[in-house]
């Protein structure tokens, strides 16, 4: 990128959930010109997701990590850990 050194060995990466709303600039050659499109959880990812947000929780026994995740399609892993706070 510009203005800045260039020094081996280290890679920047960036995130977002708006593509689409990016300024071109930051997607030309030599910038952030790779993209990885990384999908949202399927039910067996959810429910690994939810059993990681939940393990530091007190939680009676009858809440059901499978019924969460049943309950839960489209959302992000952000999304579940949001439910569990």
């Amino acid at each position: 990128m510009d203005g800045f050194a260039t020094n081996a060995g280290v890679i920047i990466l960036a995130a977002t959930n708006r593509a689409d709303v990016l300024d071109r600039a930051l997607l030309r050659a030599g910038r952030f010109d790779r993209q990885i499109h990384v999908e949202l959880p399927d039910l067996e990812e959810r429910k690994a997701i939810f059993k990681v947000h939940m393990k530091p929780l007190k939680y009676n026994d009858t809440v059901d990590v499978n019924f969460l995740a049943k309950q839960t399609p489209g959302f992000s892993g952000a999304d579940i850990a949001n439910v569990c706070n």
